[in-house]
């Protein structure tokens, strides 16, 4: 068995003989249940000349055990154990690093996994050229649903060779250290470790890379499955979900500020602006988007954490921003923190403000003029000619000021409409509801009466029981849109619930009873905050016939299906 205690001072045991080509570093913290599926997803890469190094943070679970195992049943293993717990990425893999024997080294986290063709991919990267590192595709899976995207797919589009950063800067938002294959020569001619006592690591390790690095190359093939859990307990949740700690925020600041005194110091300022663009637009967004659901105490730590590093970042970078996330940064800017919650709802979603100020031709977010030069030039929607484009991008917000339990799976909703720039005609509007579960329409049609310039309001019962579902049922989430009809063009808009209620929850009998479900409303939870319906199979019957059904669905079968459903109903 290899096992390595103190790299310092033990060197492996029963080494290998033959020199590895890759050393493989798979990171691990308490997770004895899921490092054999990293470990094991590096063994059977198709290139098989490899080293694993396992460098245990000092798990306090079964972890090291079963460590030591996989090491004892592969001679292509080692085991590190730190003596102590470092309480971040960093020491373990700078430990691994101390005695990884390959000239090329990449990082695994143990809750992660490498495609089978990861090692191969990127090993003909540097055998093609010389290169300080090699970089591709990253396949981000929910644990949540099975659902795959590509990390930052327009970076990895297709497959070049880049001589420096400054050929593409917009590299910097794949900051992952796991995406890349590294020369070790690379990284022992720069001195270049990972950055040990901070989190958010890998941005700095990265940034630091790509501007040291003379060559390197992209490929688009997949070479990391990163399984990520975005909603999970926040005792559970990864780093980057632990955002309602202010320590979080600070640690990211933090090294925002390391990063850009690594740039100015290696003749790198030139890249601020694109390197503050990032930053805005990835990481102050994902905080953005958590506002609404904060009080005012956090709030105004965060202003107080946030806003000293927004006065110093480039000019240019805010206004590179959607004028919606601008916004946002402008009311966080001037502690306008109610107004924060206001407008960080709906990010991404096209959400009208509750109310705009004209003024000598000029619109302005919200109720007044600001203040200030900056914030009326940041405050200005005029450009989004709110008045006069097309209807059905016209900018409104729906919201649910109430929600009840109607009768039997049914739910009340009260709901209130704003229209800031008066797009809609003066008197009661014609309102409907879509909710479309597993592909089968759900309407529920209501009015819209008008309160005020500008504003409507109209009760509407939504019932979840008339939903046709296929015969095998459906497990799922969707989220109601409000659609409105205005000289014969359609606006479709989100439905932004409450941000706290408690979920209503009924049991179905569809379909005669045959395929009874457990249907749930409650609130999204999360930005932007919509309306969220849940439909979960439960029973028997569904236990047995949804598993029969999957596997025996074709696009014959499933024509069959609905036409079998269209003569039931």
């Amino acid at each position: 068995m290899n096992t390595v205690t103190d790299p310092s001072t033990s060197p492996p045991a029963a080494t290998p003989a033959r020199t590895p080509d890759v050393t493989v570093t798979v990171i691990v913290y308490n997770d004895a249940g899921r490092l054999p599926r990293a470990v094991a997803s590096v063994l059977r890469q198709t290139h098989a000349n490899i080293e694993v190094v396992i460098s245990d943070d000092h798990s306090t679970d079964a972890t090291e055990e079963v460590a030591r195992a996989l090491a004892a049943g592969d001679p292509r293993v080692v085991y590190l154990r730190l003596p102590e717990n470092s309480g971040g990425c960093s020491a373990p893999r700078n430990r691994a690093l101390e005695i990884a024997r390959a000239p090329y080294l990449m990082f695994l986290d143990s809750d992660d996994e490498l495609p089978a063709r990861a090692v191969e991919t990127l090993l003909a990267a540097h055998r093609e050229r010389d290169l300080d590192f090699a970089m591709g595709a990253v396949h981000r899976i929910r644990v949540d649903g099975g659902r795959r995207t590509t990390w930052m797919p327009h970076l990895v589009a297709e497959r070049r060779t880049l001589d420096g950063i400054e050929a593409d800067p917009r590299l910097f938002f794949e900051h992952l250290s796991t995406s890349k294959m590294y020369a070790r020569s690379f990284l022992d001619r720069h001195g270049l470790r990972f950055p040990e006592g901070i989190h958010y690591e890998d941005q700095l390790f990265s940034a630091q890379a790509y501007c040291l690095a003379k060559t390197f190359t992209v490929v688009p093939e997949p070479v990391y499955r990163w399984y990520i859990a975005p909603y999970a307990a926040s005792d559970a949740a990864s780093i980057s979900n632990q955002r309602h700690k202010l320590t979080n925020v600070r640690d990211r600041v933090h090294v925002q500020r390391l990063i850009d005194v690594f740039l100015a110091e290696s003749g790198h300022e030139a890249l601020r602006e694109d390197k503050d663009f990032k930053f805005l637009k990835h990481d102050f967004r994902m905080y953005a988007g958590d506002l609404p659901y904060r009080d005012d105490a956090w709030l105004a730590s965060f202003a107080d954490l946030v806003v000293p590093y927004l006065d110093t970042l480039a000019d240019g970078a805010c206004a590179r921003l959607p004028r919606s996330e601008r916004v946002v940064l402008r009311l966080l800017r001037d502690r306008r923190l109610s107004d924060v919650r206001t407008a960080a709802r709906g990010l991404g979603h096209d959400v009208a403000p509750r109310r705009v100020t004209p003024d000598g031709g000029r619109v302005y977010w919200g109720e007044g003029v600001p203040e200030s030069p900056e914030a009326r030039r940041e405050l200005d929607l005029t450009d989004l000619e709110l008045d006069t484009r097309p209807f059905f991008t016209a900018l409104l917000r729906h919201e649910i000021t109430e929600i009840s339990r109607g009768p039997g799976a049914s739910i009340d909703l009260t709901v209130r409409t704003y229209d800031p720039a008066l797009r809609l005609p003066v008197g009661p509007q014609r309102a409907v509801l879509h909710l479309s579960p597993g592909r089968r329409r759900l309407t529920a049609a209501f009015r819209l009466s008008p309160v005020g310039p500008g504003l409507f309001e109209g009760r509407v019962r939504l019932d979840l029981a008339a939903a046709r579902l296929p015969l095998q049922g459906f497990e799922g989430v969707r989220h109601p849109v409000l659609r409105l009809r205005h000289q014969g063009r359609t606006h479709t808009g989100i439905l932004l619930a409450p941000l706290e209620f408690p979920p209503l929850t009924a049991r179905v009998p569809y379909r005669a009873g045959l395929t009874p479900h457990q249907v749930t409303a409650r609130p999204e939870g999360h930005n932007p905050g919509r309306l969220q319906i849940t439909w979960r199979p439960v029973g028997g019957t569904m236990t047995v016939l949804r598993p029969v059904v999957r596997r025996l669905s074709t696009p014959r079968t499933r024509r069959a299906a609905r036409l079998a459903a269209n003569i039931w109903h």
